[in-house]
């Protein structure tokens, strides 16, 4: 996650390890960090005001992080798997993995409505991280190295990018895909990471005509 004033905040999984961290763009230098239980499976994260939201994996907690000091504010009881979290226009907005999204009260979590993601009448499971960006919730999706823009209105994928060329391989390690994406001040500019990736990767969307992304959005975890 950016918040578009320089600073980078990731989050941080697996049992014993889960972390909030915070560097400055650029840097690899952590300012700041702190650690979850060890029975918490760090996933999304998004920034609400001087607040940042935390979910776990498959605990239904979510936490809620103060932005400054990094003191733990509240545990919160979550009623789904936690994937990704970001912050849309006055509300937030979460996934687990599935087909859909959650629109959420931005102070509670408590769910608004879901979202039936689909493209082109086919639904799109595996939305994964996300990041609300030129009007769009753009989401990872599992098992592809595609890029779903959705609109939150009506649930269908308005925009697909493929972002191949920005991944890593790891031929040995079939668990090493992307999953982290955040938004940069520019709608069109975000930053993208995987599990176990060496670094993070600044891109920018270019208009292109469609060669095969939406087949390829689909044969993910869709099938």
């Amino acid at each position: 996650m950016a918040d578009g004033s320089g600073v980078v905040w990731e989050s941080v999984g697996n049992y014993g390890q889960s972390e909030l961290r915070r560097y400055e763009f650029g840097s690899d230098l952590v300012a700041a960090r702190a650690a979850l239980p060890p029975e918490l499976f760090g996933e999304g994260i998004c920034r609400v005001g001087d607040s940042v939201w935390q979910l776990t994996w498959r605990e239904r907690v979510a936490l809620r992080w103060d932005a400054g000091t990094f003191a733990l504010r509240e545990r919160v009881r979550y009623n789904r798997d936690g994937w990704g979290i970001c912050a849309a226009d006055g509300e937030v907005v979460t996934s687990d993995g599935t087909s859909e999204l959650v629109r959420r009260d931005p102070g509670t979590l408590e769910p608004r409505q879901v979202v039936h993601v689909r493209c082109e009448g086919s639904r799109v499971r595996g939305l994964n991280d996300l990041a609300w960006a030129g009007g769009l919730v753009w989401a990872n999706v599992a098992g592809t190295a595609c890029l779903a823009g959705i609109d939150l209105a009506t649930g269908e994928v308005a925009d697909v990018t493929d972002a191949r060329a920005a991944a890593e391989r790891h031929w040995a390690d079939q668990q090493a895909i992307m999953n982290g994406i955040a938004a940069l001040s520019r709608p069109d500019e975000f930053l993208l990471t995987g599990k176990t990736w060496r670094a993070v990767r600044h891109v920018r969307l270019v208009p292109d005509r469609d060669r095969g992304h939406r087949e390829r959005l689909l044969a993910g975890l869709s099938r």
